[in-house]
This record gives C-alpha cells, structure tokens and sequence, in this order.
C-alpha cells in the first residue's frame, strides 16, 4: 500500500478544527518562489503550481532501485502548501497582489537531494519545459499553533484571530519573520469543491513568552 502522509502522520495533515500547538519536525520540499494575486490567470503562483507538479511526479514515477517497491518510490503525493508574506509586512489578507509565497510539496524522508536533481534533468529533458524556479527546499518549523479551516479562504481571519488567542492563552506569542512565515496546506481542491467546504490547515509560527 502506498505510504500517504494524510493517513501517517495526523496530527499534522488532519489536525482539529479548533487551535492546538505543536511541533513540527524539519521536512523537505520541492519549492517554487513567486509575487502576485494567486487567484490571478497565468500568474506566476499558477505557473508555479504547474512546475511543482511537474517535478514532484517525476520524482513518484522515478525507477530508483532498492528503496522502493517495485521499483518505484511507493507514496501518495503530499497536498500543496504554501508560506505567505508581504514585503511591507502587511497582513497577507489585506491586498493579495502584494503576497509573496513559497509554493510547495513535501518530499518524503526517503527521497534524497540526489533524486531531485535527477527529476529535474529528466522533467526538463521530457517536458522540454524550463523548471528553473523549482528547488530543493528545507523547513524547520518548529513550534506552532494550527488548526484546520473549513470554508472560503477569505474567511480564514476569523480562524487566525482565534489561533492567535489560543496561542496567548497558552504562553505564546505569534513569531512571524524572514524564517517563520504564515503557513497553509490545501487539502481541498477548489476547482472541485464548493467555497464552503474547504479544507485547509492553517500554522502561524509561536515562541514561548519570556
């Protein structure tokens, strides 16, 4: 049966809909950087996405020997998350052609940097696609709250505000910087599924208060 992180690995891909904190281990990801209204057509978040996939199923499909089942590596894919900011520091709700963002999908422990490099030669070589956004991209993020949002994105503040004072009520206060960013995993896809049945997780990096 193929290894699928949703199903492993719980209370990190199916967490409550109320806040809790946690401590999320450092994990590798295929990676792609970008500015723009994600909802914007053929911007450069949808191009991204499409890179992403691109390389990450190269990868799955990859004949690597002995470390996988039959020959190949044996998971499901990861679902698409993403780290969000503005340059100016602006809430990431308040003008959405102002974001930047790392899109990404997790690699799994047993996929080496090695693998990467070898799908993105192969992806370039067979897609005759320029994957030079794409990278080999590592994220420790530590300790943080979440909690899973069901509904429309542009609802999401209401699940921050609340993150926010479950993490205070707890000793914590909200550490956004240039290393710790607002974070999402959708697991929804949303050209199949009505606004309001959504599902995304949703992080905000914490450290403990003084």
């Amino acid at each position: 049966m193929a290894f699928d992180y949703k199903k492993e690995y719980k209370t990190l891909y199916q967490p409550a809909t109320k806040p809790t904190v946690e401590v999320v281990p450092p994990m590798n990801f295929v990676a792609v950087r970008g500015k723009g209204n994600p909802n914007e057509e053929n911007g450069e978040y949808k191009r991204g996405i499409e890179l992403l996939y691109g390389i990450a199923y190269t990868i799955k499909m990859s004949k690597k020997g002995d470390r996988c089942i039959e020959g190949y590596f044996d998971y499901v894919v990861p679902p698409l998350e993403g780290l969000w900011w503005t340059e100016d520091g602006e809430s990431v709700y308040a003008d959405k052609s102002k974001l930047c963002f790392i899109s990404m999908i997790r690699l799994p422990d047993f996929v080496e940097r090695e693998d990467f490099d070898w799908a993105f030669a192969e992806a370039t070589r067979k897609k005759k696609a320029d994957f030079s956004q794409v990278e080999f991209f590592t994220y420790n993020e530590g300790s943080c709250v979440q909690c899973m949002h069901i509904g429309s994105y542009d609802d999401e503040p209401a699940a921050i505000a609340a993150m926010q004072a479950y993490a205070e009520a707890q000793g914590y206060a909200v550490d956004l910087n240039n290393n710790r960013r607002h974070h999402e995993i959708y697991l929804s896809d949303p050209r199949k599924t009505a606004p309001d049945k959504c599902k995304t997780i949703i992080r905000l990096p914490i450290i403990k208060n003084a």
